[in-house]
């Protein structure tokens, strides 16, 4: 895999509607790491995609994950899994 698949994943997801950001996951596990650093929420091995982000708490859940997955899958072979661990409000300005 090349590095640089993690880091285009990960910015594709962080513009689609209604993402708040990745997540690495309940125990941290949910990540690609590369030299000196790591990529939170993208994991991507032969046989499939893994994406875990927070949502925004506005954003429909199923329609936020379908296209999340249409983002990433003409990037990548195989499927893509999309998992929401977190929904989190909008911060409002003061």
């Amino acid at each position: 895999m090349s590095s640089e698949i993690a880091d285009t994943i990960a910015a594709a997801v962080t513009r689609v509607p209604g993402v708040a950001s990745l997540h690495a996951g309940m125990f941290g596990e949910v990540g690609t790491y590369l030299p000196g650093r790591r990529v939170v929420g993208v994991r991507v091995t032969e046989s499939s995609t893994d994406i875990h982000v927070c949502i925004f708490v506005d954003a429909a859940v199923r329609a936020t994950a379908l296209r999340i997955r249409q983002a990433v899958s003409g990037l990548v072979a195989g499927p893509v899994n999309v998992t929401v661990e977190d929904v989190v409000g909008r911060a409002h300005d003061a």
